[in-house]
Formats: structure tokens, C-alpha cells, sequence
């Protein structure tokens, strides 16, 4: 079995790495290829993961490759982690929303919309390519926005199995797990939104319900917390224990003005981690992810990832958090809107569990959140700058109306480079 990955050089690798290799008597593959546009980010990645690989036995071979489609060819699996514009775009994005006043974070607002502008297209070119070299394949989206992503390849290229995953979820099992001293795969999540813009509402541990000590828990921590997601207050109201980005939908004033101390921005943070990790890479006797890389975040990723794929392989029909079209799982929501929720893996993909509806104070914000999400995918797919200026006043977090054609200029100017289908 062949996985790909897009986005090979990227300092997040060398984890995926160790996870095929931790799985893989349970998921034996047998290559793993790396494919990147940066040709020196590859070689140096790439190279610390065959280390990585050679020092366990070569379990698997791991291939580099510059060429897109030579690297999807005969794959059973792409797993797409690519930052288009790497990270100085991402901080381009951080600044544009402290110039304008609105949160520049990188999923959400009008970072997480120049983002997704940015990314589409070149993932909609990898579906094309799929669909010829690689026909029948998964694919795996990490890269943020992951949601909103994953709803443009399911809109515009619904024939290619596209589900999207983000770590969030399996972050909230490991907290449950420690708890009550469990491994991770005993924890069962009610969960349900967008990517980053979720609520758990239960929790059980080996089918038993502990949403009550959950729940106690989160809410005293958060009381304790001198930074809080969102007021415990609120919590408390809502029943339902909101993830962390909702933080900048609750307390916006808050975070935008926690913009206003840059730099550094995160951006400009992980540069320097990624900086000093590449360094790290490079040694020659280094042969497993360095501690450093905790710093970079994207925690139990790997995990995620390879429990996912070797449900798909081994048609076990477990229960994931992934993102997939609601397809009449949550009544009277649209089929076609992609749900972040638990799903029934088996070998054709994920199937979503029947849920509730949200209540309406927290449907409302997530109606309006995708009404946003449809509109940038259009927007980033046509290049339709009526669907972009419609989007941006849609998103909770955008402009006004009377600011935002000037946010969209200076946005399709900041990005020019990476937005020709806007030129």
C-alpha cells in the first residue's frame, strides 16, 4: 500500500513518520512518499525520515518527490499539510487583520479566509490529479482551514473521497482518557459543529457515560484559568463545552486586542521553531523526532491520521471525529454542508452517526459560519470577487459592509502571487 503525502517538507513529517511506523503492524504499509514544491525543505525532511525509518528496519520505503503527480501515482492514500505562501504568508494574513482591526488568525476570520483563497485551487489541482493517476484513492486533508476546505473539494470535486481531519477532537480524548486513566481509543465524544467551531456535549468511557465529571471538570478549569476560552458563565448556559477557537467568536475584542502586543505574531513564532527544528533535522545521528517539535502543535496528529486511515484499511467500522457532508445525519441541516462529527469508518469512507441539532444560539453562529464557508469556496474556486466581498460581510468575524471592499483589495493585493484567479 502506497501513501502520499503533500506537503512532505513540511517539520510536521517526521511525526506522521513515527505513526505509520508505531501502526504498522496494524496498517503495513509499504512506501510512504514525500512530495513538496521546496526541493531543499524535502531534502532535508525527507531525508531525516528515512533515518527515522532505516533505524527501525525499513518497515516501509519512504520516496521524495518534486513531481505531483509521479508521487500520487498507484496511491491508495493522499494526505494533503501544505501551507501555500509557507509561513510568511500566514503572517501576511495575522498582519492584514491588525491593520483592519479583525482577527488575522489563520482558520477563522479573514485569515483563515485568505487562506483558504490560497488554498483551494492548488487542492483542487491535486484532485485532478488523483482523479487520473490515482483513481479510487482517499483523500486526507490536514491543511487548514481544514473544514472549509474539505468543503470545497466536496462541492467542486465530489467524486474524489475527501474527508477532513483535524486534531482537535483526539486532543479532547486524551484529556478525557487522562482523567480516568484509559488509553485514548476507550473515550467516545458527542461532538458536533465546523472545524473549530465545535461543542462537545458528552462524553463515555468504554460505552459508560461520564459527561457529568467531564463537564464539572472543564468548567473548573476554565474558572481557574486566568485566560479563559470563553466565560465559564457561558459554559455553564450553553451545556456544552465550546473548543477553543470559539474563543475568538466570544471574546473578540479580546483577541484582537491581544493582536495589538506583535510582534511576535504565531507566525512569526513558528518561523523561529521552524527554523531551529530544520537545523535539528539535519543532524546526521538524529534518528527520532526531537521534543522540540511539541512546540510547533498539531499534537497526537499522527495518531489521528493513522487511526483513521487503518479503519478505512481494515473496514473495522470504529467511531472517528472526522469532516465529511452532513448526508441527513443531523435533521433539517442541508445534506451537502461538511460537519465536523462522529463517524462510522469502514473501507469506503466515513459515515456519519445520526445527532441533534445544536440548539439555536449555537446553530445560529454555525449557520452563519457556513454560510461564510460556501461563499469563499465559490469565491476561491471561480475567482468571483462578488462571492469573496460576500463572504467576508457574512463571516461573524469580517468587516462591515462599508470597509469590506477595501479589506478585499488589500487582501487580493497582499496575496497577488498566490490568488491568480483573481488577477
Amino acid at each position: 500500500m502506497k501513501v502520499t503525502v503533500i506537503g512532505g517538507g513540511s517539520t510536521y513529517t517526521p511525526e506522521l513518520v513515527a505513526g505509520f511506523i508505531r501502526f504498522h503492524e496494524s496498517f503495513p504499509i509499504t512506501e510512504l512518499a514525500l512530495m513538496d514544491i521546496d526541493e531543499g525543505r524535502l531534502a532535508i525532511v525527507g531525508g531525516f525520515a528515512q533515518r527515522i525509518v532505516h533505524a527501525q528496519g525499513d518497515p516501509f520505503a519512504i520516496t521524495l518527490h518534486t513531481d505531483q503527480r509521479q508521487a500520487v501515482a498507484g496511491a491508495a492514500v493522499v494526505s494533503t499539510q501544505i501551507r501555500v505562501g509557507h509561513n510568511a504568508a500566514r503572517r501576511e494574513d495575522e498582519y492584514l487583520g491588525q491593520r483592519w482591526g479583525l482577527i488575522g488568525q489563520e482558520t477563522t476570520g479573514v485569515g483563515g479566509f485568505a487562506k483558504a483563497l490560497r488554498t483551494i485551487p492548488v487542492l483542487m489541482a491535486l484532485a485532478a490529479d488523483m482523479r487520473e493517476v490515482a483513481p479510487g484513492a482517499a483523500l486526507i486533508n490536514f491543511t487548514n482551514p481544514s473544514g472549509l476546505v474539505t468543503q470545497a473539494l466536496r462541492t467542486y470535486a465530489p467524486d474524489i473521497n475527501s474527508i477532513g481531519l483535524c486534531n482537535l477532537p483526539i486532543g479532547y480524548q486524551m484529556r478525557i482518557a487522562r482523567m480516568f486513566s484509559v488509553e485514548q481509543e476507550h473515550v467516545g465524544l458527542d461532538m458536533l459543529g465546523l472545524n473549530h467551531l465545535t461543542w462537545v456535549r458528552g462524553a463515555t468511557v468504554d460505552g459508560e457515560d461520564v459527561w457529568p465529571t467531564v463537564f464539572r471538570t472543564f468548567v473548573e478549569e476554565e474558572e481557574a484559568s486566568a485566560d479563559p476560552t470563553v466565560p465559564a458563565s457561558l459554559i455553564r448556559a450553553q451545556g456544552m463545552i465550546p473548543c477553543y477557537y470559539l474563543k475568538y467568536f466570544y471574546r473578540t475584542s479580546h483577541s484582537v486586542k491581544a493582536q495589538e502586543s506583535w510582534p511576535p505574531s504565531r507566525a512569526e513564532e513558528v518561523i523561529a521553531i521552524e527554523d531551529e527544528l530544520l537545523m535539528k533535522y539535519t543532524d546526521p545521528a538524529l534518528v527520532e523526532p526531537p521534543p522540540e517539535l511539541e512546540k510547533r502543535g498539531g499534537a497526537y496528529y499522527s495518531t489521528a491520521a493513522v487511526q483513521l486511515l487503518r479503519s478505512m484499511q481494515a473496514d473495522d467500522g470504529q467511531i472517528h471525529v472526522v469532516n465529511v457532508p452532513n448526508d441527513g445525519a443531523v435533521a433539517g441541516w442541508p445534506a451537502d454542508w461538511v460537519l465536523e462529527l462522529p463517524c462510522r469508518v469502514d473501507a469506503t469512507g466515513a459515515h456519519p452517526l445520526p445527532a441533534e441539532p445544536l440548539p439555536e444560539p449555537m446553530a445560529g453562529l454555525l449557520h452563519r459560519v457556513k454560510s461564510f464557508e460556501l461563499l469563499a469556496a465559490k469565491a476561491a474556486v471561480t475567482g468571483d470577487r462578488q462571492a469573496a466581498l460576500l463572504a467576508l460581510v457574512a463571516n461573524p468575524l469580517g468587516p462591515d459592509a462599508d470597509r469590506a471592499p477595501a479589506v478585499l483589495d488589500d487582501l487580493i493585493r497582499t496575496h497577488a502571487a498566490y490568488l491568480p484567479q483573481f488577477a
